[in-house]
Order: C-alpha cells, then structure tokens, then sequence
C-alpha cells in the first residue's frame, strides 16, 4: 500500500513539469514476428486524486456487457516484448469478462509498426484499435480527423486516470488516447562486473563515470551495448548525454519546435557522445546488433552498461541469476551550469487509441479504457513500467528494480519526452536519420546541429 501511494504522488506531482508542453497544443519496444489471438474487463479501483471527478458527470452510456461484436487491435507486444504477458494476461480477463465481444489483435516489431501503421492511417485500413506513441505521433492523425475522441468515455474513468496522465494524449483540449504506463531512460549497470573494475555502486558524477569506463576497458570488458541496427536505441544514450548537458527546458524547446537545432551546446554534448564512441565505449559490433541482441548481451555479462527504458525491469527481475546482478540509475550530469539531476527522458507515451472510423466506436472507446486499465495493473506488476492509471489491488510483487525506478521519479524535476515521439513523424524520421550518421561516425556534432537545422529548423 505505501508504495502505491508512492507512486500516485509522484505521477500526480511529477509529471505537471512538463508534459503541458507536448499535447495540450494540438500539436504527440522490441522485436519478433507478428502474432494473433482471440480476446479480453473492469477490476475495483482505489481512490485518485481527481480535481476534476465531480465535473461533467456525462457517460458514454456503453454496456460492454450488452455489445455484440467483433474488435480488431494492432500493438507492438510482439513475443519478445516485455510487455506481452501484460496484454495476455488484459486480453484473457477481458474475453472472460465479456465472452460476447471478440478482440483479434496482431503484435508488430516497434520500427516496422511505425511504417505501417501511418501507411494504413492514409489507406484508412487501421483496426478499430490501434497502440500509438502520444505527443506529435498521435497528433498527427489527430490532425488528419482520424482518431475518435474519447472525451465522453473518459468522464466515467477520471477517478481512475489522472487528467494530467491524458496531457500527452490531449489536443485542443480533447482527449484521443488512453495511456497505458510510463517509462524513463535508465541507466542500468550489472554490479558485478562494476565490481571487477572496483565499483560498488554506480557513478554518481560524469568525472567518475567516465573513469569507470576506462577502468572497465582496462579489465577487458566493454562498457556499453547499443543496437545500432534500431536507432531509437541510439536515442537513449544520445538524448541523455544532451539532455544532462544543455537541461531539460531547452531540449524541450528544440524538440517541440520552438528553439532551432542550430545550438553550439547541442554540437558540443553530441561531440561528448560521439568521443565515447570513438573511445571504445561502445561494443564495436552493436552497430549492426538487435536490441533483442544487446540485451541479451548484457544480461549475459558482456556489458557493464545498458541504457534503455525502464519496461526492461521486467525481463531483468523474471532472470534469477542475472537480477541479483543489475542496478538502476539515472545518467550523471555533465554540465551543472545547465542541467541537474532530477531531469529525465520519457514520461507517459505508450497509448492506445479507437479508429474514428471504426462501425464499433463507442464499444471499442469503452473496451480500450477497460483493456488499457488492466495492460498497465499487469505492466505495473511485471515491472514494465510505472503506472499511468491509479494502481489498484495488491502491488508487493512489484520487483525492487521497478521500486528504484519509482524513487527515482520521485526525484524529478522534469521529463523530456522521447524525441521521436515529441516531434511529428517527418521530422522524426529526419532526425533519427542524422543520429544514426553520428552513431556511425559519418558526422560530427556540427554536421548534427547543421543538418537538423537545414532540414528541420
């Protein structure tokens, strides 16, 4: 109970710093082969600090109970996704809930899903419900009329889903998605192999980060694994080391398209990331590596270091050699002048969202409510992230690893969310195109904030 109120009050609290900058505007994990199955129903919920529950008090009038009918859903919670046993376990309760609606759902690899699901989006061949990344990601279709609103529905969950974890979601002030959990870059070490470069807990500044990395070259073991091969892995180290050098309200600004990319101190924390590239980091044949692959890598011990989100807690607490091993952090400051602890990358994104043309939009608007509550208990309780929703029922499984991630959110001071879920898809494409030149060593720091500027901003 006590860290369930943990972690509503540091969702509540935290989350206001930043995430009015993405939605409220207008302006928005893994892989395997695609698989399909059968559905999914409503637990009790505790109480939430709702300002707004004793608002507008009008309901969708939808018995899901009554319906009946055939959904189809698409999401990326591929087999080797850390979040697949959430939407079985959501999709089984559900099918016994409500035996008289049948949900057929297919799961997609993270970066092909992206591809495809803008493609359907301008075939107008998209499922009744759809799993989408917030921010410029869904407000882009927002944009283009296709995604039903889901402000009639939402009224009857308020008490359950904070209106500040709708913000990524919301646009001109209506809601479109239902966000599932929320998730950080972390800055995960194996302990023992720290411990063989004389570590016995995580560097806590850049100075001793940087020498624990030498001391770990000098023992033969690599510091750090990143799949090139999927750049949104690149992201992770990238955004940090940016984030942790010119501070969380101006790499905000230049996502969100309010500041240019053509900043000096962007191209100097790009230069950083890019030396310790350079320095032998990074293991040389990650360029061309899976995530799937690194992972596995790391939990195998041949990283010291792992940045990613922080849904890998569950796959790092269900390995009972490998747990006992990890530790979680947050990437030490670089530059004090403008950034500090406390700032982070990520916040609410992973959503699900109903098809505005869908023939079964009301009932799929109330089922993706029901569904998502449960995706995030059971995400939540598998260590896959922090919930979005009020959690409910009994959380003291919840692993330590995900509890050091609660604290550690506890501590924010402010949230950027992912960049190529902040910017809009054109511009998201341009910009992990130039972060895999630098992951590559094609560009330097200047060529980064010079490109970015000339074909963005």
């Amino acid at each position: 109970m006590k860290l369930k109120k943990v972690v509503a009050l540091l969702l509540a609290g935290a989350m206001v710093l930043s995430m009015a900058a993405c939605g409220n505007d207008g302006g928005a994990s893994s892989s395997a082969p695609e698989s399909s199955e059968e559905s999914s129903a409503a637990p009790e919920s505790s109480e939430a600090d709702d300002s707004n529950a004793e608002a507008e008090n009008t309901t969708s009038g939808v018995d899901l109970s009554a319906a009946d009918c055939t959904l189809e859903m698409w999401c990326i919670a591929t087999e080797s996704d850390s979040n697949r046993h959430s939407y079985e376990a959501a999709i089984e309760e559900m099918a016994s809930e409500y035996p008289n609606i049948t949900l057929n759902w297919e799961a997609f690899e993270n970066q092909s899903y992206k591809t495809k699901i803008k493609a359907a989006m301008a075939a107008d061949e998209v499922p009744d419900i759809f799993f989408t990344w917030s921010c410029a990601f869904l407000g882009d279709f927002v944009a283009q009329d296709k995604v039903y609103c889901l402000d009639e529905t939402y009224a009857e969950y308020q008490s359950e889903l904070p209106e500040v974890m709708m913000a990524n979601s919301t646009y001109d002030g209506k809601h479109y998605g239902v966000p599932l959990t929320m998730n950080i870059v972390g800055l995960f070490a194996n302990m023992e192999l720290l411990e063989e470069a004389g570590y016995q807990e995580i560097p806590g500044t850049y100075d001793e980060f940087i020498a624990c990395c030498d001391a770990l070259k000098e023992k033969g073991i690599i510091p750090f694994g990143c799949a090139g091969s999927e750049t949104w892995c690149v992201t992770e180290y990238l955004e940090s080391v940016i984030e942790k050098s010119i501070g969380a309200d101006a790499m905000n600004d230049i996502f969100l398209g309010r500041a240019t990319w053509n900043n000096q101190e962007v191209a100097d924390a790009v230069d950083t990331f890019q030396s310790m590239v350079t320095n032998g980091y990074f293991d040389p044949n990650g360029i061309s590596l899976s995530n799937d692959e690194v992972k596995a890598n790391f939990m195998a011990g041949k990283y010291a270091f792992y940045m990613n989100g922080t849904w890998n807690c569950a796959d790092f607490a269900n390995d009972e050699n490998f747990f006992p091993k990890v530790k979680v952090a947050e990437f030490p400051v670089i530059n004090a002048d403008k950034s500090e602890l406390g700032q982070l990358i990520g916040g609410p994104s992973d959503t699900l969202a109903v098809t505005a043309a869908s023939e079964n939009a009301a009932v799929a608007a109330k089922y993706t409510f029901e569904l998502g509550k449960k995706i995030c208990h059971y995400g939540y309780l598998d260590g896959c992230g922090l919930p979005a929703w009020t959690p409910y029922g009994d959380t003291s499984s919840v692993n330590a690893l995900t509890q050091d991630v609660a604290q550690i959110c506890n501590e924010a001071k402010a949230y950027v969310l992912f960049g190529d879920t902040a910017m809009n898809a054109d511009e998201a494409n341009t910009y992990l195109d130039y972060v895999a030149q630098v992951y590559g060593s094609n560009i330097d720091g200047k060529g980064f904030i010079e490109g970015l500027a000339k074909d963005i901003r």
